[in-house]
């Protein structure tokens, strides 16, 4: 069985701070010369209270990606996620199809992760993404849910307007 909290965010914090004493942060391809632009909000969206991602993704530049970043520990420091099967994330949105990036501190380039897609309709659902799913990007070593560090909700790799919102994510077992 796992220990420690399951909860990765349930909002019951002042925005943009997560239970874990992390900050959610937006991070855009103008990071690295793209001009994709969007905007980070925390409001009730169909009656819950969500983080929200909106904004426009372009590929223009090379670009292609918004995402919403979230560390699990405050100090950086990886935390061992190998007792969880997965993450679950109560999210809404127009149909798209997103990612979840997950960051472990064996990765060296920012465009490394591990990832997984999902779609966020436009009612308010669970989605369950299962470490045994996620996919390599950019790197070979297989996925050390040990060392996991970051999170992240990815708009990514077309042109189109995002508009994520999240009511809650925690893992599960």
């Amino acid at each position: 069985m796992a220990s420690g909290s399951p909860v990765i965010d349930d909002l019951s914090h002042p925005h943009p701070q997560s239970p874990r004493g992390t900050h959610w942060q937006l991070v855009s391809d103008q990071v690295m010369g793209g001009v994709s632009a969007g905007e980070m909000t925390r409001e009730t969206v169909d009656g819950r209270v969500a983080l929200r991602m909106r904004g426009e993704v372009s590929l223009e530049n090379n670009g292609g990606f918004l995402q919403l970043a979230l560390d699990l520990n405050p100090d950086g420091a990886p935390m061992d996620a190998s007792g969880w099967k997965g993450i679950e994330l109560q999210v809404l949105g127009a149909g798209e199809a997103y990612n979840l990036h997950l960051r472990t501190e064996d990765m060296t380039r920012p465009w490394q992760s591990y990832r997984a897609d999902f779609i966020a309709n436009p009612d308010w659902h669970t989605v369950r993404l299962d470490f045994a799913d996620f996919e390599a990007h950019r790197l070979e070593a297989p996925l050390d849910l040990s060392k996991l560090r970051r999170i992240g909700l990815v708009a990514i790799g077309r042109a189109f307007d995002a508009d994520l919102a999240v009511s809650g994510g925690r893992f599960y077992a």
